[in-house]
């Protein structure tokens, strides 16, 4: 099954769920029967709106706001991190914290472009308590959001933030330091896993790590926009 059929089952499943609907007796029903129901909205505006009512998972609970993204709607590349931490769920925005900072160093002077030039994005849209790791359901409830990003933004570079990201955007449960730094496919984009700034402030001596990977990604970008 490629990746846009899973998508599809993905966004669907998600619909259902948001309709009440506990339990599908055949997952070949989704399939055939797509054109039965309405997909999520082909418009960031309009999915951002029903992120900020969404109440699919008990991260809506304790939430202070959705951290829906940020960043050029077009860009070329695409960063995506874990969840929102307390800075992330007082201001709606990702990345604003001391990971944030040095998130934004790395792309201002690693890439050579304006954060701003960026789309930043989380797993999870709301923020786990105790900023612990999400759980599968509140995955499972949240990542079709993302997907749609993916889908409607179209960015040429994915880069994925700490083993949470990698992990339940592939489906791949290889460890982050063995698979960081590798340049994998993911539909029309590259994909390219890192470690998350907030690793790098907890271990420094792995920034190295990093700048060897962003040096990757700009080689990568720069040779697109020569293409």
């Amino acid at each position: 099954m490629n990746k846009l059929k899973k998508l599809h089952i993905l966004n669907t499943l998600h619909i259902y769920k948001s309709l009440g609907l506990k339990y599908i007796d055949d997952i070949q029903d989704i399939d055939q029967n797509n054109n039965s129901i309405k997909s999520l909205p082909n418009n960031l505006n309009d999915l951002e709106n029903i992120v900020q009512s969404c109440y699919l998972c008990q991260l809506s609970k304790t939430r202070k706001n959705v951290v829906f993204g940020e960043g050029d709607t077009n860009a070329d590349i695409m960063f995506i991190g874990e969840g929102p931490g307390a800075n992330e769920d007082m201001t709606g925005k990702p990345f604003v914290g001391r990971a944030g900072e040095l998130l934004t160093k790395i792309i201002e002077n690693v890439l050579s472009i304006k954060r701003e030039q960026v789309y930043i994005a989380n797993i999870v849209k709301c923020r786990p308590p105790n900023n612990r790791v999400p759980t599968s359901q509140e995955v499972e409830s949240c990542i079709p959001y993302l997907l749609k990003q993916i889908n409607l933004i179209k960015p040429k570079i994915i880069i994925t933030l700490g083993a949470t990201a990698y992990n339940n955007l592939t489906n791949d449960k290889t460890p982050i330091s063995k698979i960081r730094g590798e340049v994998l496919p993911f539909g029309d984009a590259k994909l390219i896993p890192t470690f998350h700034p907030s690793f790098l402030l907890r271990n420094p001596s792995a920034k190295k790590y990093v700048f060897a990977d962003m040096k990757k990604v700009k080689k990568i970008n720069d040779e697109s926009l020569r293409a």
